[in-house]
């Protein structure tokens, strides 16, 4: 059943995390909404400007619907990811997703504000909520690019003034994540203590953590042997530290590189010991399979016992 973001999250706060999983084609919304079943919790479903640009909105959408029949026991709703005030905008008008992100937190403090204050504005004329971010996180993923330089932490008292001022009804905020396959080389995790201040001073309030994928060594390693060279002692965000955040007022996880991962992966094993078969039915098969299992795992490992 499809329902809004926000009564997700707020009923998710302080008992468990929701992952908001980004796809881009038939096989993640397949193997996302099976792995949400097996776990019976929600999920939110993430759609990015690249994913759009990849494969026509209609078709992403058309394919979500029929999920939503194949699955109807799963709820979830879905989000736009990293829009700027073009995609929300379209995305607003669209009536199909529950709520928005604008993406403004390359630009400065006062302008944060007055973009993401009218993205709020029309969102909310149309029932739609809004996701924004303040703070600055590294490395790539999609069209983002931003440098180790740039990044910086969430301030917690701007925190509190961002949410007065624009009425936002989530925020992204930066505290020790970062994008893409590259993420945390230098092991300091996640800054728990920022994140225990602004829970603090916006209690209740959901907080959503950014490039949350964990990175296993097992699927870089398998990658690599397999013809792939990716990064080696890339680390993503240890499910413990997890399981802290979401005791601190996180509520929404963001997972993308781990579902890329295990795509990448099982294919690349697939031509690496098949050479000779070339049928994109097997290795999608099994890809399906393999991220049903994440997602359940994954879902599960984000509730506080």
């Amino acid at each position: 059943m499809k329902l809004q973001t926000i009564d997700i999250l707020k009923n998710a706060y302080g008992k468990y995390g929701v992952a908001a999983f980004n796809v881009f084609n038939a096989e993640q919304i397949h193997g996302v909404f099976a792995g949400a079943e097996l776990a019976k919790v929600p999920v939110i479903i993430q759609i990015t400007p690249a994913a759009r640009n990849y494969i026509n909105p209609e078709f992403l959408i058309g394919m979500i619907l029929a999920a939503e029949k194949i699955y109807p026991s799963v709820n979830y709703s879905v989000h736009l990811d990293h829009g700027n005030i073009e995609h929300c905008f379209d995305a607003i008008e669209s009536g199909f997703y529950d709520s928005v992100m604008i993406d403004a937190s390359h630009e400065t403090f006062e302008k944060n504000i007055s973009i993401t204050s009218e993205i709020v504005k029309k969102a909310h004329n149309k029932g739609v909520k809004v996701e924004a971010e303040l703070g600055v996180l590294s490395g790539v993923e999609d069209d983002l690019n931003i440098s180790d330089d740039r990044s910086k932490y969430t301030n917690p008292a701007q925190a509190v003034e961002f949410v007065d001022r624009t009425g936002c009804d989530s925020l992204a905020v930066a505290i020790g994540t970062s994008h893409g396959a590259y993420k945390m080389s230098g092991g300091k995790g996640l800054r728990l203590d920022i994140l225990k201040e602004i829970q603090e001073l916006l209690l209740g309030f959901p907080i959503v953590l950014h490039g949350a994928s964990n990175v296993p060594q097992e699927e870089v390693e398998r990658i690599n042997k397999s013809g792939g060279k990716l990064k080696a002692g890339a680390k993503g965000v240890d499910e413990k530290e997890l399981l802290e955040a979401i005791k601190l007022g996180v509520t929404k996880i963001n997972i993308a590189t781990d579902m890329r991962l295990i795509w990448t992966r099982v294919h690349r094993e697939f031509f690496s010991n098949s050479p000779e078969l070339f049928d994109p039915v097997i290795p999608g098969k099994k890809y399906m399979e393999e991220l049903k299992r994440f997602v359940e795992q994954k879902c599960k490992s984000l509730i506080i016992n």
